[in-house]
């Protein structure tokens, strides 16, 4: 299979992609939605009180914004090393080229993390009272659930790509979290 150098930043890897892109393009991913998805035991919980994470649900008709990074050629394997270890830890996310489209115009073939709707971590279809009652408490290896949310939902706002469930979640999520205190 030929390298490809373009990946697909939905969520963590748009605000903390671990490497740095030699370019950075607003992209769409046709058929998919970002969504929390996945219950994360590592980075954003424990095995013990998992937490949530964002995963690309295949939706047909759906689109997910986000970002393309381009990885440096001299930097190619390094970088999808990192990711694949990053990313792949659980096995909860395969690893597919799918077809982007950027915002100039162009589209490329990205490496894109999709979730695996038969593996045990995948937590589709939760509403969003559940989801907000586990990221307001859960807490992992890299910090509390909701700082995920947090800086995902600004990220996107600051990109100029608002997503307006993600808000709602950080809304109930705050809410929750207040009335913790």
């Amino acid at each position: 299979m030929d390298k490809v150098f373009w990946v697909f930043g939905y969520g963590s890897l748009m605000w903390d992609p671990g490497f740095t892109p030699v370019e950075t393009v607003k992209a769409r991913l046709s058929d998919y939605s970002r969504s929390f998805c996945l219950r994360s035991i590592t980075y954003r919980g424990t095995e013990e009180a998992p937490g949530l994470v964002l995963g690309l649900d295949k939706e047909p008709g759906a689109e997910c914004s986000g970002l393309a990074l381009r990885i440096a050629e001299d930097e190619h394997d390094a970088v999808m090393d990192y990711l694949r270890r990053r990313e792949m830890d659980t096995g909860a996310y395969r690893e597919a080229v799918l077809p982007l489209a950027l915002a100039d115009g162009r589209e490329v073939q990205a490496i894109a993390y999709v979730m695996r709707r038969d593996h045990w971590q995948y937590a589709g279809h939760l509403c969003t009272r559940e989801q907000a009652g586990i990221i307001a408490k859960a807490r992992g290896g890299r910090g509390p659930n909701a700082d995920y949310l947090f800086n995902t939902v600004r990220h996107l706002a600051e990109i100029g790509m608002r997503d307006g469930l993600l808000e709602e979640l950080s809304e109930e999520v705050h809410r929750l979290m207040k009335n913790q205190a």
